[in-house]
């Protein structure tokens, strides 16, 4: 079948996207699903900023590759032999699609599953290689076994997670990377208890995910750190108790919170802003990283502050969540109130304006954008 999709052919930092345009959206044919893989028709995708560290080359993913990897959709068909959706099913879709089998997923850690890992790398699925191939008949690469920027998508059933029909697909959206990362670092990463304290670093969608999670955790004081007094705001109404801009932030944390958090998550994909989060932290605190850095930067810290001082610095990828326990268990923070995601929707595209989508996320002055895939949302 034939559906239109984004894609990037080649790596680009010159800026403004809106004009200078990195990607584009093709018509693409999209093979049928294959054992174990399902066909979705995409409600609705939010743009991320993992999507701009693969148009930037931070991420290095091999070209040319369909964008998208979080997103809500309708199951329209299966291939043999899979089990856990069928036609008519409302779904998010995740971004690593566990095997169940390896080391990492029987320890109850499927983000870091090897099979997936390697077939996210290759751009392929996890039952096989890419089902995308252009007007020319040459393969397209998936993003991170989705690539959600189009009408449809094929995945491996192990990437589509059900959800209740009534929720509504821009909500839905946010919580295959977002909620899972930036919550999931706080809930299940670092464990954090009720009444001890949080800093979160950064405040796009993930960070801002965080202080979502340090307040259905019961988390006090809550501290949000980010230079764009609007995103600052927005943390207060999500359950932020103290919001600063950086610069001698850490001074004013620790005096808070009388000599540091217990938990401070990294949410920039900054080495500057680990060192400060491990000086933001008390001793035998907790520092989450959960931004992603390019590949050639280092961090350099004073090695006491693991030994002398008993500080923890942990990695978290898509915040140690096991998607099928985990996004039931978030919506229904979200039904009770304590998750209200819907305040971190900065707008609504159709898909012919995801450059522009881009420069906003880019720019600072969007937090998740949500992509009218396919017209499900106006229909």
């Amino acid at each position: 079948m034939k559906t239109r999709a984004v894609v990037l052919r080649g790596i680009s930092t010159a800026r403004p996207y809106s004009e200078t345009r990195p990607v584009e959206v093709e018509e693409l044919e999209l093979g049928a699903p294959r054992e174990g893989e399902v066909l979705v028709r995409i409600a609705a995708a939010s743009l991320c900023h993992s999507d701009l560290s693969v148009v930037n080359g931070d991420r290095v993913r091999p070209l040319p590759m369909a964008l998208g990897h979080e997103a809500v959709g309708v199951v329209q068909d299966t291939g043999p032999g899979v089990s856990r959706v069928r036609p008519g099913d409302h779904v998010a879709l995740v971004f690593v699609p566990s095997c169940g089998f390896c080391a990492d997923c029987a320890a109850g850690r499927p983000a870091l599953c090897a099979q997936a890992a390697a077939a996210n790398g290759s751009g392929a699925l996890l039952h096989g290689p890419s089902l995308l191939t252009d007007a020319s008949g040459s393969p397209v690469h998936h993003q991170l076994g989705v690539s959600a920027f189009s009408e449809y998508a094929v995945l491996a059933q192990e990437s589509v997670v059900p959800i209740p029909e009534d929720i509504p697909f821009t909500v839905a959206s946010l919580f295959g990377c977002a909620v899972l990362t930036g919550a999931g670092a706080v809930i299940n990463t670092a464990a954090l208890r009720p009444g001890q304290s949080a800093v979160v670093y950064g405040l796009g969608g993930v960070g801002l995910s965080a202080v979502l999670g340090a307040r259905a955790a019961g988390a006090y004081p809550i501290i949000a750190v980010d230079p764009v007094q609007e995103k600052r705001e927005l943390a207060v109404r999500l359950g932020a108790t103290h919001v600063y801009a950086p610069g001698g932030a850490v001074g004013t944390i620790r005096e808070l919170t009388s000599a540091g958090a217990d938990l401070a998550i990294e949410a920039v994909g900054s080495p500057k802003v680990m060192a400060e989060c491990l000086t933001a932290v008390a001793r035998g605190g907790k520092v989450v990283s959960v931004g992603l850095p390019a590949p050639d930067r280092v961090l350099e810290v004073p090695a006491l502050a693991f030994a002398g001082e008993g500080k923890s610095l942990l990695g978290s990828y898509m915040g140690d969540a096991v998607p099928r326990r985990d996004i039931p268990r978030f919506l229904d923070l979200w039904r009770a109130g304590l998750m209200p995601v819907e305040q971190m929707h900065t707008g609504t595209l159709p898909l012919a304006d995801i450059n522009a989508a881009m420069e906003e996320l880019a720019s600072g002055r969007a937090i998740r954008q949500v992509i009218d895939t396919s017209g499900m949302l106006n229909a």
